[in-house]
C-alpha cells in the first residue's frame, strides 16, 4: 500500500488520542472487528489504521446516533 498524503496511517495511541478513548479500548475494538485496522508487521509492530478509514468509522457513528434519536 502507498500512503498519501491523504491517506496516513496512524498508531493505537494516535487513534485513542484522536477519539479521546484508552489505547486498550482501541486495541479491543480492532481486534473484534469493530474498527478497521491492519498490522503491517504482524503482532510485533501494532496495529494501523488509515486515516480515511478512521473518519468512516466516525462518520458512521454519527449517522447511526441520529438514526437512533
Amino acid at each position: 500500500m502507498i500512503e498519501t498524503e491523504t491517506d496516513r496511517y496512524l498508531t493505537v495511541p494516535e487513534v485513542a488520542e484522536r477519539l479521546r478513548l484508552n489505547p486498550e479500548t482501541v486495541r479491543r475494538m480492532l481486534r473484534d472487528g469493530r474498527m478497521r485496522g491492519f498490522r503491517p508487521a504482524g503482532d510485533s509492530a501494532g496495529w494501523r489504521v488509515s486515516e480515511r478509514d478512521l473518519r468512516e468509522w466516525v462518520a458512521t457513528r454519527i449517522e447511526t446516533r441520529e438514526e437512533q434519536r
